[in-house]
């Protein structure tokens, strides 16, 4: 079931949403486990093709919920900032992903995430990522989401 956004003058479209992901820094992973209980996760990541790839350690409580429900969502949120127009307000832009979660096991794709990774949030060292990524490479998780949904909202400036 697609839900409808509430505050229609607000909701972007798929391309401006993507947009702010391509540029975002950080993310929050949302998984749910056996249990059905809700697990919320910031992590760093890449959209790379259409995708969103991050790398993470082998075990932990998020591997284990997406083992189980692969169906994750992930949400990016930018130029936060508290205003009074005459009411107390955010500013804010956000785009949320609706997808599904997979391992990548392939090591040439894997490479490549890890140094689209390395390049975003550090590309002054991009000459060291390479073998970096070949030592870690053994003991490192990386993993995609596939989108289904994208979608966007936000609450921008107003104009003077």
């Amino acid at each position: 079931m697609r839900y409808a956004i509430r505050r229609k003058d607000r909701a972007l479209t798929e391309e401006e949403a993507v947009s702010i992901l391509e540029k975002g820094v950080y993310g929050v992973l949302s998984t749910a486990g056996e249990d059905g209980l809700p697990y919320g996760v910031p992590l760093s990541y890449v959209y790379w093709e259409g995708s969103i790839y991050f790398h993470c350690a082998l075990q932990g409580r998020k591997i284990e919920n997406m083992a189980a429900r692969p169906q994750v969502s992930f949400c990016v949120v930018d130029g936060v900032r508290a205003v009074y127009e005459g009411n107390f307000s955010t500013n804010y832009e956000s785009a949320l992903v609706e997808g599904v979660a997979e391992r990548i096991d392939d090591a040439q794709e894997r490479k490549k995430a890890l140094f689209l990774l390395a390049d975003k949030y550090l590309p002054a060292y991009r000459e060291h990522a390479p073998a970096y990524i070949d030592k870690l490479l053994p003991v490192t998780g990386v993993y995609r989401i596939r989108p289904l949904i994208v979608s966007g909202k936000a609450r921008r400036p107003k104009k003077s």
